[in-house]
């Protein structure tokens, strides 16, 4: 059985993440297109370039990729291979990642510079997006050797799932960032599901990465597109569920600390200052105010620390912070597996 498991998935893997790859980028032209006939174009805050203006919520595109990906990987796994484990999981999963992808698409529709969704409003729709997690009672309530009984799904996994797809958010607003950082973390607890024997959840954490990667090369330096909050929120949110799901917790919140730094660097400025740099007219960038409120922030000081030129550059702070995060994880590899 296991046996025949594993060459089920393997004789998948590379279409699915390939499909969703494939799709996103045939999918992603056609958005910029529409979403700016539509003036559906946010600013570019860090180009001295014009026109500025650049297509927003292009992580519509990585659901279309991703979510077709996954529903060819249940019509095969059904109909072909009469296998009907984890449907209902796979489902769940989905329900939340698509619902987390719609609450972004509001606060898109509301305007990062309005303010988006009212912070109570947006916390109430985030519960919601677990309930497809909760009601299954996903996940082990056993974590780090505690177990928590019906605290688990009833009050842990709607906590994870709002931390998680929140905290998320909160490392953006330089081209390519959001879309790397998704990269890899997906990609780390896809390999740590492949030795718990999850093999489906790395297909479906891969799956993603592959759309993120699509995404990534219209988000790169310089952007064609932005994510929006639709791609990360939807990304944080299958973060928290292939976690639950896999009974990652101890890795994965080593994983993370890069986003509880940045959650405590915004909470200092009371989550009101921007990630942004102050863009100077050469291009580079500077503090738009005294003090470090992300790791965005830090990133531009240690650039203009040490590089010879003293300057720091957009397309230089998501390479930083990327080394930040690439370094927890292999030290989560390390001191974990």
């Amino acid at each position: 059985m296991i046996l025949s498991n594993l060459m089920f998935l393997g004789a998948l893997f590379v279409p699915i993440v390939l499909i969703s790859f494939i799709l996103t980028l045939w999918v992603l032209p056609k958005w910029i297109r529409k979403a700016k006939k539509m003036r559906w174009v946010w600013e570019d805050m860090h180009k001295i370039r014009t026109p500025k203006n650049v297509a927003g919520s292009g992580g519509v595109a990585v659901l279309v990729g991703f979510i077709t990906a996954v529903f060819l990987y249940i019509g095969v796994k059904t109909f072909l291979f009469k296998a009907e484990t984890n449907l209902v999981e796979i489902f769940a999963l989905l329900t939340t990642v698509v619902l987390a992808a719609a609450v972004g698409l509001v606060d898109d529709l509301f305007g990062w510079k309005s303010g988006g969704l009212e912070k109570k409003t947006r916390i109430l729709m985030m519960i919601f997006i677990a309930i497809p997690l909760m009601v299954i009672n996903a996940g082990e309530s056993v974590v780090m050797g505690v177990d928590f009984g019906l605290l688990y799904p009833l009050l842990l996994i709607p906590f994870a799932v709002v931390g998680v797809t929140t905290t998320f958010n909160f490392l953006a607003g330089f081209n390519g960032l959001e879309a790397s950082q998704g990269m890899l973390l997906l990609t780390a607890l896809s390999i740590v599901n492949v030795t718990q024997g999850n093999l489906w959840l790395a297909l479906i954490g891969m799956s993603f990465v592959a759309a993120l990667l699509g995404f990534w090369f219209f988000n790169k330096y310089p952007a064609k597109t932005f994510p929006g909050d639709v791609m990360t929120y939807s990304t944080g949110a299958l973060i928290a569920a292939v976690v639950i799901l896999g009974n990652i917790e101890k890795i994965a919140v080593f994983f993370f600390i890069p986003y509880i730094i940045e959650m405590i660097l915004k909470a200092r400025g009371k989550l009101k200052i921007q990630s942004f740099g102050k863009l100077e007219k050469d291009g580079s960038l500077t503090l738009r105010q005294k003090g470090i409120y992300g790791l965005e922030h830090l990133a531009i000081v240690l650039l203009r620390k040490i590089k010879p030129s003293k300057k720091a550059y957009e397309w230089e702070v998501p390479l930083v912070v990327n080394l930040f995060q690439l370094a927890f994880i292999v030290g989560g590899f390390i001191l974990f597996l």
